[in-house]
């Protein structure tokens, strides 16, 4: 079965052809028919990342009545990155359907401009319990009239205790409407939501099954979004026998990149929407010959590319769709051959990222980006292996070995070496000259302290008077999974205020990420008054800049400590007149008031 087998409208078609789907997987193949044609309440069980957010917001794009303004469906999904990622799925499905609305609402941003979004009309809604629970009591959201409601990762929303918040939900919600529940398991309190809120469901199982092609080894590199390019550059210096597709995710994105690897001298070229067919059939037919090493394209204009010898695929970037990926993968590791896939990731992508693996069933295997020694070493080898291996036509270079011969005859054949290597040596450190560690991941043993200057300010308007120290606090941000890998400098903790530093790319996350104490909103404010910045304090032996300072309270400070990546009910609720009213430590304050 193929998506164009489905009964969806052109607009529809049309999207999901750019985005390069073709086979739908397990879970897509039982639902959407059945969502389709029926009004029957439905039960899916399957797993993450096994394509449910197409299998159930296909059939209710289909089904929407776009000329009609009303919120007619709500997606609950547990977590507000999920909400994001299931908002831009659907947005990318109906990128040809400019009528129909999708909002996001969810906590840790502004409720006074998602309910603007809401008033202006949405006929589907994609959010968080809590949010959603906030917007209907707060009449912008009116569950009476609704048609559709579906409920994504239902195992994940009870276990994270927002019980409360779906009873509300689903008690208020239009009694006439399609109730759809996807789920991994079966938890506790789930069979009691099915009995009251469900009538007569239809069960849909499906195993989890890897569906990545076992040849394909999958590698991931962590970086910067600011270094991704350089992060390029290098990967693909350290394999210089690459043959291989770079994806972006736009067309703009696309010729970007490949105008800069030609004018970096590398054997590149593009295929976009744009290139007329003569253009594309020129850039084509030179990588087929291998006269290019790289193709730098988008998903869409990769559609029919069929070249098997491929060595490599690189993900400029991750697709915002799972099966996506699986496309650009398996362009790689053909006819019996072994491919790589290649993502540059940043540290946000940690959902994604376990999505994949699910997806492929398998475990991507990290990698630091290659430092100037190794990938100079590596093209100095490979150039030796061409030169051992060049077919030499003696009568070509027979007019000019005389004077070769003249001009080097007095050289040993060890001089002649060691006079070859420093030659090419010499050329490639000399670009790789003073060039800095890329790779966002180091760990505390190998990654140097950065300079005082480097360190963002930051104050959270809680302290000493709340039993707070300096270790809690870094834990509390460390259980946020955006902040895993963050660097954290020192910490100075005061009765109301505490000061801490923080490296100055997650600034504007932690400005829009929401932390709580005892169920009290706190507030993150940036400041720029250096006489606030935290005093270094001596650091034992080995410590590194994380974990190695003992704080008053005897607790050492840590680095960051991931957490579950979730938007848990504490961050999607808040009490009325939600802001805290402590000291906020000065500087500016970008959160808004909280509900």
């Amino acid at each position: 079965m193929k998506f164009s087998d489905f009964n969806l409208s052109n607009e529809v078609q049309h999207a999901l052809n750019d985005l390069g789907f073709e086979t739908p997987t397990p879970i897509q193949e039982k639902s959407i028919p059945q969502l389709l044609e029926s009004n029957q309440d439905l039960l899916a069980f399957a797993q993450t990342g096994t394509g449910k957010t197409a299998a159930f917001s296909l059939p209710v794009i289909q089904k929407v009545d776009i000329s009609q303004k009303h919120t007619q469906a709500i997606i609950l999904c547990p977590t507000r990155e999920l909400c994001i990622q299931i908002t831009n799925a659907i947005q990318s499905f109906t990128k040809y359907l400019p009528d129909l609305k999708v909002v996001s609402v969810y906590g840790g941003a502004s409720i006074e401009t998602q309910a603007r979004q809401l008033n202006k009309g949405a006929q589907i809604v994609v959010g968080t319990p809590g949010r959603v629970t906030d917007m209907q009591k707060r009449k912008h959201l009116k569950l009476q009239k609704i048609d559709y409601l579906i409920l994504d990762e239902a195992d994940e929303m009870l276990s994270m205790g927002f019980q409360e918040e779906l009873d509300v939900i689903l008690e208020h919600a239009n009694k006439d409407r399609q109730t759809l529940l996807f789920s991994a398991t079966m938890p506790n309190g789930m069979e009691r939501i099915i009995e009251k809120y469900m009538h007569k469901p239809l069960e849909i199982k499906v195993a989890r099954k890897s569906i990545g092609n076992k040849n394909v080894a999958h590698v991931a590199y962590t970086v910067h979004a600011k270094d991704r390019y350089a992060a390029l550059k290098r990967i693909v210096d350290f394999h210089p026998d690459i043959y291989g597709i770079v994806f972006c995710r736009t067309q703009r994105e696309t010729k970007e990149v490949a105008d800069k690897l030609m004018e970096d001298g590398y054997n590149a070229d593009a295929i976009y929407g744009d290139l007329s067919q003569a253009q594309r059939d020129r850039v084509m037919n030179a990588f087929r010959r291998g006269q290019l090493q790289l193709l730098v394209a988008t998903d869409v204009a990769a559609r029919g590319v069929d070249v098997k010898e491929l060595t490599h695929v690189i993900n400029y970037q991750l697709p915002d769709e799972a099966e996506v990926y699986i496309h650009r993968s398996g362009r790689t590791g053909r006819a019996g051959e072994k491919g790589v896939s290649i993502c540059l990731m940043h540290m946000r992508d940690g959902r994604k990222r376990a999505m994949l693996e699910k997806l492929v069933g398998a475990k991507f295997e990290d990698k630091l980006i290659p430092t100037a020694e190794p990938i100079c070493e590596r093209k100095l080898f490979h150039t030796i292996e061409k030169i051992k291996n060049l077919a030499v036509d003696i009568e070509q270079i027979k007019p000019f070995m005389e004077r070769v011969y003249a001009e080097l005859g007095d050289m040993t054949k060890e001089e002649l070496i060691q006079h070859l290597v420093a030659e090419e040596l010499n050329r490639f450190m000399k670009y790789y000259q003073n060039a800095p560690d890329l790779n966002a991941n180091v760990t505390k043993a190998n990654k140097p302290k950065r300079p005082k200057h480097e360190y963002a300010i930051m104050a959270i308007n809680i302290g000493s008077d709340a039993g707070i120290g300096a270790a809690q606090l870094v834990r509390m941000i460390g259980k946020k999974p955006e902040f895993k890998q963050a660097d954290i400098g020192d910490v100075s903790v005061q009765g109301k205020v505490s000061y801490f530093e923080i490296e100055p790319d997650f600034v504007p996350v932690l400005l829009e990420t929401e932390f709580q104490h005892r169920g009290e909103p706190l507030l993150v404010s940036y400041i720029e008054d250096e006489s606030k910045r935290p005093a270094a304090k001596p650091r034992k032996s080995g410590g590194g800049n994380r974990g190695g300072d003992r704080r008053r309270n005897g607790n050492r400070s840590g680095g960051f400590r991931g957490g579950r990546n979730s938007d848990r009910r504490s961050n999607d609720r808040r009490r009325s007149g939600g802001r805290n009213d402590r000291h906020s430590g000065g500087g500016r304050n970008r959160r808004d008031k909280r509900r």
